[in-house]
Parts: C-alpha cells; sequence; structure tokens
C-alpha cells in the first residue's frame, strides 16, 4: 500500500505505507489519515531531523531496531526474516522532510490520506 502526501507548498510524496507509518509514529499520526499543521510544523521538522542524524550515525542500528520491529507481530511471532535494506531510513526520510521544510516555510499543512 502507497501514502501520498499533498502540501500546496510542493509536489506530492509518494512512498510505502510501512515507511510512512515508521515516520508517522514518530510524530504521534495515524498512517491512514491525516494533518500535519503549520503550527506542528517546526516541531515534526526538528524530530525528524534528529531521526535522520540518528539513523546515520548508527546505520546498523537503525537496520537491526528495524529487523526486530519486522519480525515481531501482533502474535509475537518472530519467524521471518526481513530483506536487508540499500536504501537507509534518513533518505527515505529525506522527501518527507524536504516537504515539512517548505510548507513550514510557506505556512502550509501536509495532508495524506485524503
Amino acid at each position: 500500500m502507497l501514502v501520498t502526501f499533498k502540501s500546496k507548498a510542493s509536489a506530492e510524496v509518494t512512498m510505502f505505507d510501512y515507511d510512512a507509518k515508521r515516520i508517522l509514529d514518530l510524530l504521534n499520526k495515524d498512517v491512514k489519515i491525516g494533518v500535519i499543521t503549520a503550527e506542528e510544523g517546526a516541531a515534526a521538522i526538528a524530530k525528524l531531523e534528529a531521526e535522520t542524524s540518528e539513523s546515520r550515525a548508527h546505520p546498523a542500528s537503525d537496520s537491526v531496531q528495524h529487523d526486530i520491529a519486522a519480525h515481531h507481530n501482533e502474535a509475537g511471532d518472530d519467524s521471518g526474516h526481513e530483506p536487508v535494506q540499500t536504501v537507509n531510513f534518513a533518505n527515505k526520510i529525506y522527501p518527507l522532510l524536504e516537504m515539512l521544510r517548505e510548507a513550514h516555510k510557506h505556512n502550509n499543512d501536509v495532508l495524506w490520506g485524503v
């Protein structure tokens, strides 16, 4: 499934729902539908920049954390194996982070699921 982020300040950003969920969980937002208001923009940017820095500083630990989250489903089953990620989390955040920066600069919201 795909999630498409929209803002009047920039072009749409589309990503897989599992990547969007990981980002939106950081911002305490629902992956199905939501908004990051212009007022929330600065705080959202700061959180995502911090996560980007952490991901770049510790790429192996980021990969391990992603693998742990992917293995433990609701039933507690950890038998699956996540494929190796070739694109790190910091790179996946980048397009949305740029959209948020533009939206914040122009005092616009970022929407998805609408």
